[in-house]
């Protein structure tokens, strides 16, 4: 198991601990705690005036970091229940997205939705309301979840579910936590005949024709691209474009090892922060010139572990941004208006000068919730510096996505404000009314939360 790489970098300071999330920034010192079963999360809930729950750190920003206390709950990682027949599993929400999958794929099971890692809690994947590759056919996690078990601000201990305290289970799922302790969850998985992953690959000239790419594989199961966000002018929004699908045992060659077995890769770490100025305009024009130029347009089988978590194999791949940290900027922008918005940021982007190399493109299917990030049409991300040129140039950003009717991923978000927050989630109302029925007092906050007025 991978450690939380916000907790690498923890000091000592006076009996707290200086925690972060994976982009690093912010760093401040918290008063840590841990829960390793219910009994003991109630306690932290009644002990104290204000806390929030904490799975593996790998919300980017500030979401999981309260100053008064921070409780983490990734000692409580058991699994509950697990039928091999139905592809139903209970487990406790500090367990691992990877562990499950050491667990599940040699039985023909998989995950129905995922996240890019699978260093991340069950908790976690419910707090967010995780998307995939997959969301325009699977819809988020919470989609798939059953039952959860969690834990109020009085002490009390509830299920929700989409019958049973249905107002409770939607604000739950992307909630960032801020309607209590999640201690268990129950969730369907779906069947796989392998461990492999058909992927075609495609390259696409400039963002429409990446879009056209997109809208004509809905058939697919998976799809990705990866965008070069400094390109201009005709290449504007060039990409390669991945589909998937999971493999058949036909798809496999003839006497190949067992289908549902795949030999873990070792990943390589990164010992130290890179110095600042390794990722700059020149070296990530680079980089992304090359990575487009070498990409190879066909059909290919990868282990499941190379198409959906191609940089856990760079083991705190973070700190390539340097002891800075980054910001990652993820927005998604309404259907009808994602080709004007796109096209206007990425030519902000390009013209800052200040692009990612790990920018994503992917295409949302309709999405109702509370506080989910999804909502019909495109989402991408973008990795940047957090430097003070980076926050001046995402205000910019800001409104572009705010005047197309889009809005921004909390579980990546680190430094936007309450405005942002308010125009782009118009079902935030419904969410504050059961926040307020079931934590008057607001017990569970975060600095995510108090920054956004939440």
């Amino acid at each position: 198991m991978v450690r939380s790489a916000a907790v690498r970098g923890a000091e000592a300071s006076g009996g707290r601990q200086v925690l972060s999330g994976w982009g690093n920034y912010p760093r401040v010192a918290v008063h840590s705690i841990t829960a390793s079963d219910p009994a003991e999360a109630v306690s932290a809930i009644r002990g104290n005036e204000t806390l929030i729950a904490r799975g593996n750190g790998r919300a980017y920003g500030d979401a999981a970091l309260n100053l008064r206390v921070t409780l983490s709950m990734l000692p409580a990682r058991r699994i509950l229940a697990f039928d091999a027949e139905t592809g139903r599993l209970t487990c406790e929400a500090g367990l691992m997205l990877a562990d499950i999958l050491d667990l599940i794929v040699p039985r023909g099971w998989f995950v129905p939705v995922s996240p890019g890692t699978r260093f991340v809690t069950v908790g976690g994947m419910v707090a967010a309301d995780v998307h995939g590759k997959n969301h325009h056919v699977a819809g988020t996690f919470g989609d798939h979840v059953e039952a959860i078990e969690l834990a109020l601000a009085d002490g009390r201990i509830v299920r929700c579910s989409p019958a049973e305290n249905a107002g409770l289970f939607a604000a739950t799922r992307g909630g960032m936590g801020l309607t209590g302790v999640i201690l268990s969850v129950s969730f369907r998985l779906i069947p796989i005949e392998t461990a492999f992953i058909r992927q075609e690959t495609h390259k696409a000239a400039n963002l429409a024709e990446a879009m056209d790419l997109f809208e004509r594989s809905g058939g697919w199961t998976y799809s990705v691209a990866w965008i070069d966000c400094l390109a201009r002018g005709g290449s504007l929004g060039r990409s390669l474009v991945y589909l998937g699908e999971h493999a058949r045992r036909e798809d496999l060659k003839r006497g190949a090892a067992s289908p549902l077995a795949v030999v873990p890769k070792t990943g390589r770490r990164i010992p130290v922060d890179f110095p600042g100025f390794v990722l700059n305009r020149w070296s990530v024009r680079a980089f992304n010139e090359l990575y487009y130029r070498t990409g190879r347009p066909g059909t290919a089988l990868l282990g499941y572990e190379t198409y959906f978590y191609p940089l856990d194999g760079i083991l705190e791949w973070n700190r390539m941004y340097g002891g800075a940290g980054f910001v990652q900027y993820q927005c998604v922008l309404p259907k009808a208006a994602s080709a004007a918005g796109l096209t206007a940021l990425l030519r902000r982007v390009a013209q800052a000068g200040t692009g990612s190399f790990l920018a994503v493109l992917k295409l949302f299917g309709a999405q109702d919730g509370l506080l989910s990030f999804p909502m019909e049409g495109y989402t991408l991300a973008l990795d940047f510096p957090a430097t003070a040129r980076t926050f001046s140039l995402l205000i910019e950003l800001d409104a572009i996505v705010a005047d197309h009717g889009g809005r921004l991923y909390l579980a990546k978000d680190a430094r936007t404000g309450a405005a942002m927050l308010r125009r782009g989630y118009p079902r935030l109302a419904a969410f504050e009314a059961v926040r307020r029925e079931i934590d008057p007092g607001s017990k569970f906050a975060s600095l995510q939360s108090e920054r956004l007025g939440l």
